[in-house]
């Protein structure tokens, strides 16, 4: 850290990050970390996912992330919970798949069912 101003610019990302984990949400995106996860490319795809919803501006999308779903053949998953609906599961999420998802499930409701894997618990 060089100066004051780098410092601010820490925490503010350490503030924003906090807030995608918790707080109120109307949609909350989980990214399957197992190894399995991330040998497949989970990380870039969570880290897509994060740089959308910043570039979004928008304050009721969080992301988190849990460790292996236990379908190794369909990661990178992700899981896309939505306040009073059943959450819906992907597989096979790279970068481009992640846009497409984010676009179109994240931001408008609509499901992406080339990379669907399962719907409810």
């Amino acid at each position: 850290m060089k100066n004051l101003e780098e410092l601010k610019q820490i925490k503010e990302r350490v503030r924003r990050n906090l807030e995608m984990r918790s707080g109120d949400y109307r949609v909350k995106i989980i990214v399957c970390l197992g190894t399995c996860g991330i040998a497949a490319g989970a990380r870039q795809t969570m880290n897509k996912l994060a740089e959308l919803s910043a570039q979004s501006n928008r304050t009721d999308i969080a992301i988190s992330t849990t460790g292996c779903a236990g379908f190794c053949e369909q990661e990178p998953m992700i899981k896309v919970q939505e306040k009073g609906k059943e959450p819906v599961t992907y597989g096979h999420v790279d970068i481009a798949a992640a846009e497409e998802i984010f676009d179109k499930h994240i931001l408008n409701g609509q499901i992406v069912e080339r990379y669907l894997f399962s719907k409810g618990e």
